[in-house]
Order: C-alpha cells, then sequence, then structure tokens
C-alpha cells in the first residue's frame, strides 16, 4: 500500500476532489484518516428520495469508504456548532471551510510489476435490474437507493405501453417501478427499502 497526503482549500467539493484523486492515480483504495472543516455538507440517508444539505460552521468528525477511478463510496460524520452529530453517504456539494487534511491510502496488486500490463475489463451483467417510469417519485426512489447503497444495477426507462407490458409479463404486476434481482422479481420501491431494511441487499453492493 501506498500512501498520499491530500490538502483541500477552501471552497473545494470533498466528494468530487477525491473522485479525481483516483482518476489521476488510477487505482483503488480508502480514507485513512481526515482533519478539517466544512461550510456545506450534503449527504443521503437510505430511504430519502433526495440530499440532506446543512450549512454552517461544520467540523469533519469522519471519513470512511472507497475510492476508485470508477466512483467512490464514502460515508461522512461531522458536528454542528451545537455539537449535534450528522451523517450519512456522502454527496457532491460538500464544500470545504477553511481546509481539510486527508490521507489516502491506496492498494497495489499483490506481486503485479511496477509496470503492469493492462488487462482487458471482465464485463459482468448486474445482478439488479429496475424498470422505472419518467417523473415517477417512486421510480426515482427506487433508483436513488440503489445508488446509494453502491450497488450496481441495469436501468430500463419505459416509454410505451409495449415495453410496459413486457414489464408486467416478467413481474406480474403492472405497477412501476419494478425491481429484478437474479432475473426474479421482488416488486416495487417498497419491497426494495423492505429488502434493504433487513440488510438482504448487503451483498449486492460493489
Amino acid at each position: 500500500m501506498r500512501c498520499l497526503a491530500l490538502h483541500l482549500d477552501a471552497g473545494a467539493d470533498l466528494r468530487l476532489s477525491l473522485q479525481a484523486l483516483a482518476r489521476q492515480e488510477a487505482a483503488d483504495g480508502f480514507v485513512l484518516s481526515v482533519v478539517g472543516n466544512l461550510t456545506q455538507a450534503a449527504f443521503q440517508c437510505p430511504g430519502r428520495p433526495e440530499p440532506t444539505v446543512l450549512a454552517g460552521d461544520l467540523e469533519i468528525i469522519t471519513l470512511q469508504g472507497t475510492v476508485a477511478a470508477s466512483g467512490v463510496h464514502l460515508h461522512l460524520s461531522f458536528s454542528d456548532a451545537a455539537c449535534q452529530v450528522w451523517g450519512g453517504h456522502l454527496e457532491p456539494g460538500t464544500l470545504v471551510k477553511s481546509g481539510a487534511d486527508l490521507l489516502v491510502g491506496f492498494l497495489d496488486a499483490a506481486g503485479a510489476p511496477s509496470q503492469a500490463t493492462p488487462q482487458p475489463p471482465i464485463n459482468r451483467e448486474p445482478r439488479v435490474a429496475i424498470a422505472v417510469l419518467r417523473g415517477c417519485p417512486f421510480s426515482q426512489r427506487a433508483e436513488r437507493l440503489l445508488r446509494t447503497l453502491g450497488i450496481p444495477h441495469r436501468l430500463e426507462t419505459v416509454e410505451s405501453p409495449e415495453q410496459r407490458q413486457a414489464i408486467a409479463e416478467l413481474s406480474g404486476r403492472s405497477s412501476l417501478p419494478q425491481v429484478f434481482i437474479d432475473g426474479q422479481p421482488i416488486g416495487g420501491y417498497a419491497e426494495l427499502a423492505e429488502w434493504h431494511g433487513r440488510g438482504a441487499l448487503d451483498g449486492l453492493r460493489a
């Protein structure tokens, strides 16, 4: 493992800065430590359709999770001026106040030569598929939940009566959204949230 120190100046977006670092390093890793403060925090709580955004004098407590060239999955906790603690899935829009210093560890493949030969990507079909209706709030919530949990999924937007009929024949239901896991229908947003509540989605995370 190699460690890299990252300093962020005032106004930097915490999540976007880590995404840019991971793309620059072209490696997978994780956040080892962080100190700093924020003027604004954007974070997602499970089951909510949109991120929560708080502004003020905010102090970072923890930042945990993984970074990779393909994306990041990070959980943030912080305290406000009243020492109340908040936290959730880190979203874009989390802005540094006076500065933040992070230590990020990047993993090197065991036994890999210093100049590794690029390997072709392995194409795997996501185990989760979701059929959604444009503008439907429950479709938006279901898709948001999958993205928040970091679950790879194939998205199909239903645009025609023929598509809707085909989805209904597969799922046995005419309503949307419809979620399929390993090709089997589980229902819509309510059923997806219930699976999440009992931990049944944990094994599907990237």
